[in-house]
């Protein structure tokens, strides 16, 4: 361990202690309870941000810079190239370079946008090329998740290198990279940093990114938890395969869980209702048990293709000795199925999904209706057809950002990671405000959306840090309601004189100051020259993001609401103006931060305020315009040209 390590863990140690009793004496002994409804929203906000002290320094505790790999690079490798809309030549320059590689592989772009002409430059370039089925074809189900396992199925390659259509490769990244997997046989993902060329050094939207593609991806590396970022990444196809795998098999038992629980609701109403005569109910009863029997038998481990099998062949019997009787109520029961569930225009079969199941628990049948229900329940299981509708996902699909939720799943798996910190990609940066706005809610959004469907603290199979790690990545997208409490406590200070601490004291600062500078003294011992004010005024800046990221993810996941998924776009700035309506909660904080500076030097004036606490709030108000003032560059911001750079890239 390096002297530089050492001082960074009598830091991070430092900082957890100092943060530690700062808030403790916080909550204890200096809330102002007579102002509670400002002061109570300060204290959670700090000790929100305790948390981030802990998680920041968590991940440093075991930061790893590693060595080349030792082993050479050896295996068959595909490279992927996903694309939806971004232009054709931005597309075919990236493929040129991917095909200029000097390791042997083969070079694919992956069109989900189905495009003729790429199809051609693909062609004229001598690359593969692969889109969606007819079916899906323009109609990117699962977004690039979707894409990549379309390709998976139709290549062949024991690694995958992926690059996002803007990223052009350098010929030695598979070798700078391949030997990793050599190595170490449990390696499933090797991930390189992403850096732009088109962004300048004032690089007013953030899109660097230095502290992340370095620091803290190495610091997640030494827990085993460094994750994919969803471009310039290697993947080892066996494991994603198993992941493909072992995910189907879970979403078999989880559905056919959820059609046993309906089928026995189904025959419980059944028997319970008045349209049944006696000499049936008994029937219906000896069935619903028979359906509790074979859903104890698949949670004993049995066979779920034998035991709903076996369960059918019951079903049909139990209705074929009842269906004699009332041929004409049949029919009409098995059209009111079909009407709540919809037909499979292929099959003619029932599609049972999970509105169709709600929808058929709901309606009262008659005795031979609920049979035939549970019958098309069984019969949309289709456990013996799984190469219908490409059930084998190997890349997550439950978040718009399948990278994090990819990496965390195998991860559970027991699969190993490695961050490889060398720039072996260039890609385009977001030129404009609007596009950064956007790119950034989509990131929020995805992790939120992982978080809420299948959060770390909780997960199966992943180790303590590593449930820490990933938990980090989401928890800092809560920060936007903390933000608004951090901007809102000195303004009200400033106009009302409200105070959310009993006193501006001694012991406040001698709690306060120490906790603050040695987390600044962290964060430039960390960064070791790396620039990282921009990371942290947008951090705070971005707060509307964050809430919006929030509601729409949980509206998604909790309330079922669509989720939009927009591709960032690549091509050069959006020349539509500045984003006046998606900025003007920052720009109505600066209104509001400067009005209330103004009014506390006049309270200060007339003699109505005290003198530190204007003091300490006139500092927190500076700080805070500071931080927002990056918002302004941003929008006023116009980069470089992207053609330009691009063709940087490619020499």
């Amino acid at each position: 361990m390096t002297a530089r390590f050492v001082v960074i863990r009598i830091l991070a140690l430092l900082s957890v202690l100092l943060g530690v009793n700062y808030i403790a004496w916080r909550w204890l002994d200096s809330i102002n309870w007579e102002a509670w409804w400002i002061a109570v929203p300060l204290v959670i906000a700090e000790t929100y941000s305790l948390v981030d002290t802990f998680l920041f320094a968590v991940t440093m505790w075991r930061a790893r810079e590693r060595p080349a790999p030792t082993s050479p690079p050896q295996g068959t490798v595909d490279v992927f190239i996903t694309t939806y809309n971004e232009p054709i030549e931005m597309v075919a320059a990236t493929a040129a370079a991917a095909a200029r590689i000097a390791y042997p592989h083969e070079t694919w772009i992956l069109d989900d946008g189905a495009r003729p002409e790429m199809r051609a430059a693909a062609a004229d370039l001598g690359v593969g090329y692969i889109t969606r089925s007819a079916e899906w074809a323009g109609k990117p189900r699962h977004a690039k998740a979707g894409n990549l396992n379309n390709a998976l199925l139709q290549t062949e390659g024991e690694f995958l290198l992926i690059l996002d259509a803007d990223q052009v490769p350098d010929p030695l990244i598979l070798h700078r990279t391949l030997g990793y997997f050599a190595d170490d046989p449990e390696v499933a993902l090797v991930q390189t940093p992403q850096w732009f060329v088109n962004v300048d050094e004032t690089d007013p939207l953030g899109s660097q990114a230095p502290l992340f593609y370095g620091p803290i991806q190495q610091g997640k590396d030494g827990w085993n938890a460094a994750f994919f970022c969803g471009s310039n990444a290697i993947l080892r196809r066996d494991a994603l395969m198993q992941l493909g795998i072992v995910g189907y098999v879970r979403d078999v038992e989880e559905s056919t869980s959820r059609a046993l629980r309906a089928a026995e609701g189904l025959l419980a109403r059944a028997a319970r209702s008045r349209r049944t005569p006696a000499s049936m109910r008994g029937d219906l009863s000896g069935l619903r048990d028979r359906v509790a029997e074979a859903r104890r038998e698949i949670a004993a481990g049995g066979a779920i293709a034998e035991v709903t099998y076996r369960l059918d062949a019951d079903v049909r019997r139990a209705s074929e000795s009842v269906v004699s009787r009332d041929m004409a109520a049949l029919r009409a029961e098995l059209q009111i199925v079909h009407e709540l569930a919809g037909v499979d225009e292929e099959t003619g079969s029932p599609v049972i999904d999970d509105a169709a199941l709600a929808a058929l628990s709901a309606h009262e049948f008659s005795p031979l209706g609920a049979m035939e229900s549970v019958a098309a329940l069984l019969a949309a299981l289709r456990v013996d057809r799984p190469d219908e509708a490409q059930p084998v996902q190997p890349m997550a699909t439950i978040s718009v950002t399948e990278d994090m939720a990819t990496a965390m799943q195998l991860h559970a798996l027991g699969w190993r990671s490695v961050y490889h910190h060398e720039i072996l990609a260039h890609g385009l940066a977001p030129e404009d405000l609007r596009t950064m706005l956007t790119q950034r809610l989509r990131w929020a959004q995805g992790t939120l959306q992982v978080m809420l469907r299948d959060n770390p603290l909780v997960k199966k199979g992943l180790s303590a840090g590593q449930r820490l790690m990933y938990f980090a990545t989401m928890w800092s997208y809560l920060s936007g309601f903390t933000a608004i409490v951090y901007l809102a406590a000195p303004v009200i200070y400033l106009t009302l004189g409200v105070m959310p601490v009993t006193a501006w004291s001694v012991d406040f600062f001698a709690r306060f100051l120490p906790y603050f500078l040695i987390n600044q003294v962290l964060f430039l011992v960390v960064a070791r020259g790396i620039r990282t004010w921009r990371g942290q005024q947008y951090s705070l800046a971005l707060f509307p993001v964050w809430i919006r990221a929030c509601t729409t993810a949980f509206s998604n996941v909790v309330l079922r609401r669509p989720l939009g998924f927009a591709v960032t776009k690549k091509d050069g700035r959006d020349d539509s103006g500045i984003p006046w309506r998606q900025i003007w909660p920052q720009l109505t904080a600066i209104a509001v931060l400067v009005i209330a500076m103004l009014i506390g030097f006049a309270r200060i004036a007339v003699g109505t305020a005290d003198g530190t606490g204007t003091l300490v709030n006139t500092v927190w108000v500076i700080y805070d315009l500071a931080v927002l003032s990056v918002i302004i560059q941003a929008a006023l911001y116009r980069g470089p040209s992207s053609t330009s750079n691009r063709q940087e890239a490619n020499t």
